[in-house]
């Protein structure tokens, strides 16, 4: 009955081990994908600042103000993702730990 006993306690000690090890898999793969979602982040914000000056050289007949008022409101939007992305990240961190 012990040898029985033993026998289930090492089964269930894998299968956390194997949860562990898929949990640990999906970190990864997570965070790759922030990473991925950080630099996509950034091109847009440069692509942007570059719309910005191109609208600029343009004719006067174009509304600069409402071009410029759309991205900066793009750019807090891009800002307040990265956060997100940024808390996400602490927060899989902490569930990691636990």
């Amino acid at each position: 009955q012990n040898e029985k006993e033993l026998q289930d306690i090492v089964k269930q000690q894998e299968e956390k081990m194997l949860q562990l090890i898929d949990k640990s898999g999906e970190v990864t793969r997570l965070q790759g994908e922030v990473s991925q979602l950080k630099r996509s982040l950034q091109r847009a914000e440069t692509e942007a600042r570059v719309l910005w000056e191109e609208m600029r050289g343009q004719e006067p007949k174009v509304d600069t103000a409402h071009v410029q008022e759309r991205i900066l409101l793009r750019q807090q939007v891009d800002k307040l993702r990265l956060l997100l992305l940024e808390k996400d990240d602490e927060h899989l961190v902490v569930v990691d730990k636990y």
